[in-house]
């Protein structure tokens, strides 16, 4: 039922940016950092910033990336839509030279035409040559290494010139951070948009000296609480602008663990369909509009972030249809729970499971430990002989297949995806049939890491 109370909360973002300044935005994203890696999730290890963060704001408990590795999952992060439908379904290495399909519109691209000055400081990997860049995606300046720390050579850029063949790993974290405070502060009087992509936790891990060995965690605790500090040094500067009011600031994490970092008590890791590989933290804060202190377990998706600020900036949607939807009522507190479409977990371009509300089918399985090297010479996917069916609010785990004791809700989803595979791209189309009759393609070397 719609009250009075509902709606004001409902409108309470679009009123809001009526009435003074257009909304700045602030999205930090996090490098294989997982669910359990905070404190407020949880985690021994230290992040202050980021629980106060949750505590003035939303935490969710059941956000999904689009895929549970690195390139895919910003492609979708980006654009609100499939990395499949995008041109990226697989990790993106040094020798590559493509990145998001032409036409694909990111938020960056977005929120120019509405007006926002844009950066991008620090992880990119959705393309290191000219026409893939994010200086032609969007953002009016980028600062950082366009691919992963682990690739060589390890390039840090400024716009589109090279000023370090060999990035310094333990100055990356202070030196992200200094670019995007001076970013912040040159463009207080203007609607900005910052970018934020961490390098880390990713590895090879490096901390600065205030940083290192401090945590007694070792150098993984050293790097989380250094990229809590650099959450604190936004938040510092918002304040002391008078900005904190009218800036969204969302916090997540492109997939899960890889060898360090921990997952919580879910399954799996990175590049699995696993929950530990795909579910990541998502805090969102903005005072007096973000419901304060709330924990929220509706099932929600890195895709939402597109649609989400859309419609929370007045900026115009992207006229591709995107996959993810406005979660503007989860963080006003008017609702609880949205309805949405079924949500697909792909390895590259294969279904592996499908996940509605609490359930979650798996179709094929490719990972089954926690790194998976390239796969060898026509390796394929394993299709499993029948689907199994997962409840996870009683099985977070996914320990207890319960498709037999649930044939109606697997026979739904299946249906539903059935449907949903009809807006893909042909290719997609007719591998999901393949699927269907148990022939898988292999996984391109990278599908599964990094």
């Amino acid at each position: 039922m719609l009250t009075r109370r509902t709606f004001l909360q409902a409108a309470a973002p679009a009123l809001a940016s009526a009435a003074g300044k257009p909304l700045n935005v602030i999205l930090m994203y996090a490098d294989d950092l997982g669910w359990g890696d905070l404190g407020c999730y949880g985690s021994p290890l230290s992040t202050p910033n980021l629980d106060q963060a949750a505590r003035e704001g939303t935490r969710f408990t059941h956000c999904l990336s689009a895929n549970p590795v690195c390139s895919p999952s910003r492609a979708a992060l980006l654009t609100g839509r499939y990395p499949t439908r995008v041109g990226v379904p697989v990790v993106l290495f040094p020798a590559d030279r493509t990145g998001l399909a032409v036409g694909e519109l990111t938020l960056a691209n977005l929120l120019k035409t509405a007006g926002y000055k844009t950066q991008c400081v620090g992880k990119w990997h959705l393309g290191h040559t000219a026409p893939n860049l994010p200086t032609y995606k969007g953002f009016d300046h980028y600062f950082g290494i366009p691919y992963s720390n682990d690739m060589t050579p390890r390039w840090l850029m400024d716009d589109e010139k090279v000023v370090e063949e060999n990035a310094t790993l333990e100055t990356l974290t202070p030196r992200y951070t200094e670019r995007a405070v001076k970013f912040i502060e040159e463009n207080k009087a203007s609607p900005f948009f910052l970018y934020f992509p961490h390098t880390y936790p990713h590895i090879p891990l490096g901390a600065s000296k205030a940083f290192r060995g401090k945590s007694p965690y070792g150098i993984y605790g050293d790097v989380v609480s250094e990229l809590d500090w650099s959450v604190g040094e936004l938040m510092k500067t918002l304040k002391k602008h008078g900005l904190d009011k009218n800036t969204l600031f969302i916090f997540s994490s492109d997939n899960g663990p890889w060898y360090q970092g921990s997952p919580g008590k879910l399954r799996g890791r990175k590049g699995m369909t696993w929950e530990g590989g795909i579910r990541v933290p998502l805090i969102m804060w903005r005072p007096g509009v973000v419901a304060k202190g709330r924990v929220c377990h509706s099932l929600v998706s890195t895709m939402d972030v597109v649609p989400t600020v859309c419609a929370m900036t007045g900026a115009a949607k992207p006229k591709l249809p995107i996959d993810g939807i406005d979660i503007t009522p989860l963080l006003t507190g008017a609702k609880s729970e949205l309805d949405r479409e079924v949500i697909l977990y792909f390895d590259n371009i294969n279904v592996q499971c499908a996940r509605q509300g609490k359930w979650k089918v798996h179709f094929s399985r490719y990972n089954s430990v926690t790194y998976s090297p390239a796969p060898a010479a026509g390796r394929k996917n394993i299709r499993l002989k029948n689907p199994e069916l997962y409840d996870l609010t009683a099985d977070p785990d996914e320990s207890f297949d319960v498709a037999a004791e649930n044939p109606d809700v697997l026979k739904r989803i299946i249906a539903r995806v059935d449907e949903l595979i009809k807006t893909f791209p042909e290719h997609i189309q007719k591998q999901y049939e393949s699927q269907k009759n148990g022939a898988l393609s292999p996984s391109p070397a990278g599908a599964v890491s990094r």
